[in-house]
């Protein structure tokens, strides 16, 4: 009882100091998931507490069930416009990327460790593809947003690319364990296996779970976990029919976030926290597993490797899958610097280990090392080279806290929204009855010094003041332009990344020669419209941030339908 007692509060205090850690990684700027590895290498066999684990395949259950709660999470939490915006490229990293990326890494792991070919592509598919926890969790901690484009194709390749590695690493495992297989075909079969039966299973499992929200007499709190209960059995069950567990649970997710449903509000705010536990004890686990003095000797040759993936083979891969794509190079250097290692690398060193073969304990070593280095460099350095590259765009306005009702009207979600009120904030220091908003929204109140202000005294709103207001979910966007921060006190604000003025995107360029000195060389270029001149320019669906240099004046799209056509633009001189 005493040895279960100890370990029950060796696992607490782990879990404890992890979660602490975190106000650490936020004032060093360190990634999560480095301090989450580093603190289960100080907890393991050679570490302050001495813990000894070495059993593969509990690792990889551990593993696999993480993996697939922040997958699910991270697909609920992809908006339909990044698929419109980002399918193809993410696609094509997703695919063509990863196997530029095995095959360059590969054989710089061959000459490096001198193995095999097939070793060394083995070593290069464990390490091909890019992980999906440490991309969204870095961008969620550091509280990143970048252009639309970059942020949907990074997001839909990080959780869309591990069936592609996990295809490649089964099979050359298969290739090493029985070297009669034949490589080629075996490869196009199971490509093809897992991308039909996984997007099969999973399109079918979100339309199923979305159907029993609707219908089932269940309570709000149940239905988060029915969500991780079913995401659980959806990879199992699509496993077992040999497709790709990680993307069925990654389009599963999409569905469900996506459908308009009062319960997802409350499956997004479990799911949060349930993904962050996952990557704590994942990241717990495989540092655990390490044996720190191992990676010292393999230091010199895998930090090599390590720098042929981040500046060579990542590189090239954005380059040549990107290129029918015509991105800007700011985005496709980004792309390349953001190809984050993480846990999938690590799971997958475990495939051969568990298959027993020759140079089992190398892979891992080396996939470990390599996840290292990679959160060191490319982590800690996201946010910096975002703002180098003038990526980041201002924060959405949204609620500080929203609550769906359980009453829903047609197909339309009410929600409960409060709103922290700042100095900045549009609706600072007016009356309620004096604040024109467009859309239907009900005056609940505000909160003041732990007082309820009823709203029949039409208070003045003041800084500090948190108000209460009820509305449809498809409103909220249009109400917190108005009674959300306009991000001044973060130092970023629409006005310094737009510019001060706003125009109608139809306006001509004759137009602007009024006050301006536009280049052209017929008259005929004048009587385009700005939208004309973003388009032709792009070449493809604009987003909210590309942007055009006209003159002295630079042009950036600012707002976009649904359907694609560019609303507004901001307009600012060049610096």
């Amino acid at each position: 009882m005493d040895v279960v007692n100890l370990i029950i509060f060796a696992a607490g205090a782990m879990l404890v100091v992890s979660i602490l850690a975190s106000i650490v990684s936020a004032r060093s700027g360190a990634p999560l998931l480095l301090v989450f590895l580093v603190i289960g290498m100080l907890a393991g066999e050679q570490g302050i507490l001495g813990i000894e684990f070495d059993n593969p395949d509990i690792a990889l259950l551990i593993g696999s069930i993480a993996l697939v709660i922040i997958l699910f999470d991270g697909g609920m939490r992809t908006h339909p416009e990044r698929f419109r915006v980002a399918l193809a490229p993410a696609a094509t990293l997703a695919s063509v990327g990863v196997i530029i990326t095995c095959v360059i890494t590969g054989l710089a792991a061959a000459f490096l460790f001198n193995l095999s070919w097939t070793e060394g592509l083995l070593l290069g598919a464990i390490l091909s593809s890019t992980d999906a926890a440490a991309v969204f969790s870095i961008f969620q901690s550091q509280g990143l947003r970048i252009k639309e484009r970059v942020a949907s194709t990074l997001e839909i390749e990080s959780g869309s690319n591990d069936p592609m590695a996990v295809i490649l690493t089964v099979t050359l495992v298969s290739v090493l364990a029985a070297p009669d297989t034949k490589l080629g075909p075996m490869v196009v079969v199971h490509v093809m296996q897992q991308a039909v039966v996984g997007a099969l299973v999973g399109y079918l499992s979100g339309r199923l779970f979305v159907y029993a929200c609707r219908k089932l007499p269940l309570s709000f709190a149940f239905f988060p976990l029915l969500a991780v209960g079913g995401a659980i059995m959806v990879y199992a069950i699509t496993a077992k029919l040999g497709g790709s567990g990680f993307l069925a649970v990654y389009l599963m997710g999409y569905l469900i976030g996506n459908a308009r449903l009062p319960q997802v509000m409350h499956i997004l705010r479990v799911h949060d926290g349930l993904a962050w536990l996952s990557q704590i004890v994942m990241f717990l686990m495989l540092g655990i597993l390490m044996t720190p003095s191992s990676i010292f000797e393999v230091g010199i040759p895998a930090l090599v490797l390590a720098a042929v993936l981040i500046l060579v083979a990542r590189p090239l891969a954005v380059f040549v899958s990107l290129l029918p794509f015509r991105f800007p190079w700011r985005d496709q250097v980004f792309i390349s610097w953001v190809g984050l290692r993480g846990a999938v690398p690590i799971v997958l060193a475990l495939f051969p280990w568990m298959a027993g073969l020759e140079n089992q304990q190398l892979y891992f070593e080396i996939a470990f090392f390599v996840v290292l280095v990679s959160l060191m460099v490319q982590g800690w350095s996201i946010l910096p080279v975002a703002r180098w590259l003038k990526l980041e765009v201002p924060p959405e306005p949204e609620p500080d806290y929203r609550m769906p009702l359980d009453m829903v009207p047609g197909n339309e979600v009410l929600e409960v929204a409060a709103f922290k009120i700042e100095d900045d904030t549009p609706a600072c220091d007016h009356h309620w009855d004096e604040i024109s908003i467009s859309v239907p929204v009900e005056f609940v109140g505000l909160i003041r010094d732990d007082s309820w202000i009823r709203r029949l005294s039409n208070p003045l709103i003041s800084a500090g003041d948190t108000v209460l207001v009820m509305a449809k979910q498809t409103d909220l966007r249009k109400i917190s332009d108005v009674l959300a921060s306009s991000g001044t006190a973060k130092g970023v604000t629409k006005a310094s990344f737009f510019g001060d003025f706003v125009l109608n995107a139809d306006v001509k360029l004759q137009d602007l020669t009024v006050f301006y000195a536009l280049p052209s060389d017929t008259p005929e270029d004048l009587q385009q419209s700005i939208d004309d001149v973003i388009r032709k320019r792009f070449r493809r669906r604009v987003v909210v941030g590309d942007n055009v240099t006209l003159g002295n004046l630079v042009l950036t799209v600012r707002d976009v339908a649904e359907n694609g056509d560019i609303l507004k633009v901001g307009v600012k001189p060049t610096s």
